[in-house]
């Protein structure tokens, strides 16, 4: 089992109004400048939230979704800095109720 950790915040706000695409493009240019491999992902209406103890957290986030995930704390500390208006947390995976971690629950249009 891993820990992932995320940065949560409606679409609107992180794909519309925050530079977002700018902010992860930055960190995977330092990523690759370090010869690291990616260890964060964009996920659009994550499935994770829809689990019965994420309730509390998806009443928090303005729908539809979209989280940052990743399996490095300092990536989402990072995150949260840069963005400001986000939720933040960690969750275990895979596990009954998250079988998959990175699974979204946007249908491609």
């Amino acid at each position: 089992m891993q820990t992932y950790y995320y940065v949560l915040g409606s679409r609107k706000f992180l794909i519309e109004e925050e530079p977002l695409e700018e902010v992860l493009r930055e960190r995977a240019r330092n990523y690759q400048e370090q010869e690291k491999e990616l260890d964060f992902w964009l996920v659009q209406q994550p499935a994770f939230l829809e689990v019965p103890e994420m309730a509390e957290i998806k009443a928090k986030c303005p729908q539809p979704a979209v989280a940052i995930i990743s399996t490095n704390k300092q990536v989402v500390i990072w995150l949260k800095l840069r963005l400001e208006y986000v939720l933040t947390g960690e969750f275990q995976a895979p596990t009954a109720s998250i079988p998959d971690p990175l699974a979204s629950l946007a249908t491609a249009s």
